[in-house]
């Protein structure tokens, strides 16, 4: 019986701490998001034309995507420090796997921090879905900007 609960609690307890590094990551770009299209509006830019947008808009896409790498990473590097994976190109793929909710099989980790994968899985959901609540709220600002009357 207390082996099942260390079976749970550390990986709980690891998880938790990756999924706390990546709210941090992403509040880190929606802060630096929210002060680039500020910027962008100050300088009249935000709204401007359609490739003064495509640009915002693309630079604010690569930037959570950025994020989603490191975000990736920071659970490659915790599945190497509970020794699941020698190499760090390996434990990367893995982690991509997981987040991405992918979910291939071909590399399985062991019984005790197998609960590592649903958590990064449902980390990733998280924050996929917030990145895409950023880039619709970006497009509806840089809309608003371009066509104030279409908007109520």
């Amino acid at each position: 019986m207390q082996a099942e609960r260390i079976t749970v609690l550390a990986p709980l307890a690891l998880g938790a701490s990756a999924i706390l590094c990546t709210i941090v990551i992403h509040a880190l770009v929606l802060i630096a998001v929210v002060h680039f299209v500020r910027r962008e509006e100050r300088l009249a830019r935000a709204g401007a034309g359609f490739w003064s947008d495509v640009v915002i808009v693309g630079l604010v896409i690569f930037f959570a995507l950025a994020a989603h790498l490191v975000e990736i990473a920071v659970w490659a590097v915790l599945f190497m420090g509970c020794g699941e994976f020698r190499d760090f190109p390996t434990a990367y793929y893995h982690s991509a796997v997981n987040y991405t909710t992918l979910g291939y099989g071909d590399l399985v980790m062991s019984v005790s921090w197998r609960l590592l994968g649903p958590l990064e899985a449902a980390n990733g959901m998280v924050m996929f879905g917030v990145t895409t609540a950023l880039i619709f709220g970006l497009i509806q600002r840089l809309l608003q900007a371009r066509f104030p009357d279409l908007t109520d």
